[in-house]
């Protein structure tokens, strides 16, 4: 670390340096109440006029995640995107925008994001340059490092803002008609395996969360996901897939939880969203009794969501084309096809009969 809190405070300064020094002699705890104090301490005896602005910077720089830090405590702000230490983006639900906070250097975006993995037991350097992590709240961190990424560090964060709490409030930002809301919600309660289709963005886990709360609170309902986000009522389990250590171990994938999912006698399963392997297995489970499950998938119209499926599910190798198609045209009854239109999000298909014909 450089200790640079901001331009106008300068490298002289050296706060962060001081508070590690302290930390390390066992004269300040390690933990954000004890940083603060002893920032403000030092702020206010050195440079009061930059008290109030930077104490909670020494902190967010220490403990948190930086100069970005404010970003993720905003509840509307769903992505932070960090393009080397001066190119920061942010996603407040209506596209893209740039913002002025900056880190001190790359070595500043890289000591972020290992402060972010460590205590998940996690690491990155030049052998290792990416890496996958969930985050104690539930958010997704992903970050590459040179040479993999060409012009310096890189971090996407995608945090899960549930901007809407119920499936009404779908109709009143426009997201949903009435009519498709009433569709929905019948397909649910008649226990249709249902397919929520879209692009990065789109909104299809906060669908998902909220026709999955439509099921019946006496169901038994086992989730399965990458980073634990779905929230609902009833008869839940949670389970949560894991990458690997630092050591490359230790790895739980979404194919091995589906397997463990249908010997915990789920009524209904649902997949935060299917991208690879476990296709086949998700397939198999529908058609062996759990109807009315539900999962997501990166496609960009129905047809295409089925034949992503379809595709996925034959990367396992051990089954044939026709065996796959025959069992996904029986397993699933209906996709739904969310997308962003002009900063918003809008269903724009719901699918009860989608050509399943591969190509």
């Amino acid at each position: 670390m450089d200790g640079r809190l901001a331009p106008d405070l300068g490298d002289a300064m050296g706060v962060v340096e001081r508070i590690s020094r302290a930390i390390a002699l066992g004269d300040t705890e390690f933990n954000p109440d004890d940083i603060a104090y002893e920032a403000a301490r030092l702020l206010d005896a050195e440079s009061p006029w930059h008290n109030a602005r930077h104490s909670a910077g020494v902190v967010d720089q220490m403990t948190g995640l930086g100069p970005v830090q404010r970003f993720f405590d905003d509840p509307d702000v769903s992505d932070v995107l960090v393009n080397g230490p001066s190119e920061i983006w942010i996603d407040r639900g209506a596209g893209l925008e740039q913002v002025d906070a900056r880190f001190g250097s790359e070595d500043d975006v890289v000591a972020t994001v290992e402060r972010a993995i460590a205590p998940l037991g996690l690491r990155i350097d030049r052998a290792s340059p990416m890496v996958d992590a969930r985050l104690t709240d539930g958010s997704r961190l992903h970050a590459v490092l040179p040479p993999a990424s060409v012009d310096g560090p890189l971090m996407a964060i995608r945090r899960f803002t549930q901007r809407v709490a119920t499936l009404q409030d779908l109709v009143e930002s426009g997201t949903a008609t009435e009519a498709q809301l009433e569709r929905l919600v019948e397909a649910v309660e008649g226990r249709k395996t249902i397919v929520v289709s879209g692009g990065t963005g789109a909104g299809k886990t906060t669908l998902l969360n909220l026709l999955a709360a439509a099921i019946d609170s006496s169901e038994r309902v086992v989730t399965i996901e990458d980073a634990a986000e779905l929230s609902l009522p009833g008869h839940v389990v949670r389970l949560e897939a894991r990458p690997a250590n630092a050591e490359g171990a230790g790895a739980i994938t979404i194919r091995s939880l589906l397997r463990s999912a249908l010997r915990l006698r789920p009524d209904r399963i649902i997949v935060g969203e299917v991208r690879g392997r476990e296709a086949l297995d998700l397939i198999s489970a529908l058609n062996t009794g759990h109807r009315g499950s539900m999962t997501t998938v990166h496609a960009n119209s129905p047809k295409e969501a089925l034949l992503r499926i379809e595709t996925l599910a034959l990367s396992a190798g051990d089954t044939s084309e026709t065996a796959v198609s025959r069992q996904l045209l029986a397993a699933v009854d209906m996709v739904v096809q969310i997308d962003r239109i002009d900063g918003g999000r809008k269903i724009v298909a719901i699918d009860e009969d989608v050509p399943r014909e591969t190509s």
